[in-house]
């Protein structure tokens, strides 16, 4: 895996001065239909390399704040020995002040990186965009499979946005005011201002690709029809970033396929975006 995120000069890559840290975690071991999202953010990074430097709606080039990549978090030999892997090394970014951008893997990388941030951030709620609620307590024999992600940070009263697949038994788990479905929020804006609303000052927000419909993202494990467009999913972040504090995010899922590249550029201009929406403000 090159270790590179984006290409600007070398001197804002030095992990000592660069205000972004990068954290790849090829992980997927508990993945039950598609695999390889262990080759996500390879992928994603591969695809920066290709993204131009500056960013048109917020006229910025956020690489000047410093972004650099950190060495891979590759635990797999347990679902808990990788939480527990995560977990330790996004504590050890952000207690440098690092702001912190987790790449997947699945979707079980989450619940570690927002629990590190709680320790930094008391007041933390959780921001989900996804096409599925992942709100199992367990599935296939493991509370850290990716189906429970979110059951594992309930407590955070986490916001879901986009979701259009769950399983009956996770109702118990959501809460049908904190839940935006898809088939109500894919064409109108009128739903953002109320999500956002729900949200404490400080937020940590997860990306799973799916969120997006199949139309523009193929490449994950398990895609959904009737998901949500580029504009939509941006536009929505944009809001967020203008009314809370958003202290670190993932993006997970990606699952990529050599004869299909473009998903690969959507989600590394997914980072790139946000990163600039983040950090202009």
């Amino acid at each position: 895996m090159k270790l590179s995120f984006g290409d600007f000069p070398n001197r804002y890559r030095d992990p000592k001065k660069a205000k972004i840290a990068i954290l790849p975690v090829p992980y997927d071991g508990t993945s039950t239909y598609g695999k390889g999202a262990d080759k996500g953010p390879a992928a994603l990074l591969a695809a920066s390399c290709q993204l131009e430097n500056y960013d048109i709606e917020t006229k910025t080039e956020v690489y000047k704040h410093g972004i650099y990549v950190e060495k891979p978090v590759t635990e797999n030999r347990s679902p808990e020995k990788m939480v527990d892997a995560v977990g330790k090394k996004v504590s050890e970014i952000i207690g440098k002040n690092k702001f912190c951008v987790l790449l997947g893997g699945e979707h079980s990388i989450t619940p570690p990186a927002v629990r590190a941030h709680t320790k930094k951030y008391q007041d933390l709620s959780v921001l989900q965009l996804d096409a599925h609620a992942d709100m199992r307590e367990h599935y296939h024999g493991s509370k850290n499979n990716h189906a429970c992600a979110m059951a594992r940070v309930k407590e955070f009263k986490p916001v879901q946005v986009g979701i259009r697949s769950l399983d009956v038994g996770e109702l118990r788990n959501i809460r049908l005011d904190r839940i935006f479905f898809a088939k109500d929020i894919h064409d109108n804006d009128r739903w953002m201002e109320k999500a956002i609303s729900k949200l404490s000052k400080n937020v940590y927000v997860t990306i799973d690709l799916d969120v997006f419909d199949p139309a523009f993202v193929p490449s994950t494990g398990t895609p959904e029809p009737g998901g949500l467009d580029w504009y939509r999913v941006t536009r929505f972040l944009k809001n967020v970033v203008g009314k809370r504090s958003v202290v670190g995010f993932d993006v997970v899922e990606l699952l990529p396929r050599k004869d299909a590249p473009a998903p690969d550029f959507l989600a590394a201009k997914l980072v790139h975006t946000f990163l600039s929406h983040i950090f202009s403000k």
